[in-house]
């Protein structure tokens, strides 16, 4: 995957706070088993900790130092996209949000845009303060997109992808693929309770894997509409190898397997690596979004 060097971007749909800190309260989830424990539920990749119960309350509480901001410092122009990891993030956000913008407005509709929340440690949002053992998740209380960038490494590391700046394109479509949802009211299909292979809760996960896809599909097409330049110059065979290796690695079976060593369905919540596979390549194979229906 390849930015247009040229091309600007659009820092404001991102917020840095990473060193900043959180003052009171306790973390949504700690590290070690409670962090496992995170993973095991399947939240990561997924709504905000509200949704499992994990949350230590609905008050976003208030930063005690100044931002870091380093992507409004640093990240001006699609050359520094790729180099850098996180003026990366802001490239893939300002394109998701080129091509949802017009595609709602195609259907009649009207996008409103959402904030990615950079942090590191943890954070405080209108879902609850959320810690980065949670990893990526929208909160639907704030329409916004929290990302802790030492995710991908554990993306890697602990889940065995193939990594790679598609791979980091994909979670981010993703988070976003559940702003389209919110916006279009079906997100709230997945707080039913229920759990396993057919669920909403799956259902709704497997809808973003899709539409992650459909972006996917039309990113190196989706002009900014402030330049009328596309960010993405060049998307081929393996940046959507690398999407799909993600999208199979945070498979609730191949997660459960490597942590509780054995697999069991009826408590899935995101679907199994070969159901996340098969949406987020039918999103890519169409390009259309009438064709994420998961609920039928």
């Amino acid at each position: 995957m390849q930015f247009d060097d040229d091309a600007d971007l659009d820092t404001s749909e991102v917020q840095d706070v990473r060193g900043s800190r959180i003052p009171g309260g306790r973390a949504t989830v700690g590290g070690g088993i409670a962090g496992l424990i995170a993973l095991l539920l399947g939240l990561f990749f997924g709504v905000g900790p509200d949704q499992l119960g994990l949350s230590s309350g609905n008050e976003e509480p208030a930063a005690t130092s100044s931002s870091l901001a380093q992507v409004q410092q640093t990240c001006h122009k699609g050359r520094d996209a790729n180099s850098k990891d996180d003026c990366r993030i802001v490239a893939v956000v300002n394109s998701v949000q080129d091509f949802w913008r017009p595609e709602f407005q195609r259907r009649q509709g009207t996008y409103s845009p959402a904030q990615t929340i950079l942090f590191s440690g943890r954070t405080g949002t209108a879902c609850g303060t959320a810690t980065s053992a949670v990893g990526p998740f929208y909160c639907p209380g704030d329409r916004r997109v929290y990302l802790d960038l030492g995710f991908f490494d554990d993306l890697r590391s602990k889940f065995g992808s193939s990594g790679g700046p598609f791979a980091q394109a994909y979670v981010v479509a993703h988070e976003y693929g559940h702003h389209v949802q919110n916006l279009m009211g079906t997100l709230r299909r997945s707080q039913d309770g229920r759990t396993g292979r057919d669920s909403n809760a799956v259902k709704v996960e497997l809808q973003a894997d899709c539409y992650a896809g459909v972006w996917a599909r039309h990113a190196t097409r989706s002009p900014d509409d402030r330049t009328g330049r596309t960010l993405i110059s060049s998307l081929d065979d393996n940046d959507i190898r690398d999407g799909l290796d993600a999208a199979a690695a945070v498979g609730d079976d191949r997660i459960q397997e490597k942590f509780q060593g054995r697999v069991t369905p009826e408590s899935w919540t995101h679907g199994s690596a070969e159901q996340r596979q098969q949406w987020f390549y039918e999103g890519y194979r169409t390009g259309d979004m009438g064709r994420c229906n998961t609920f039928r």
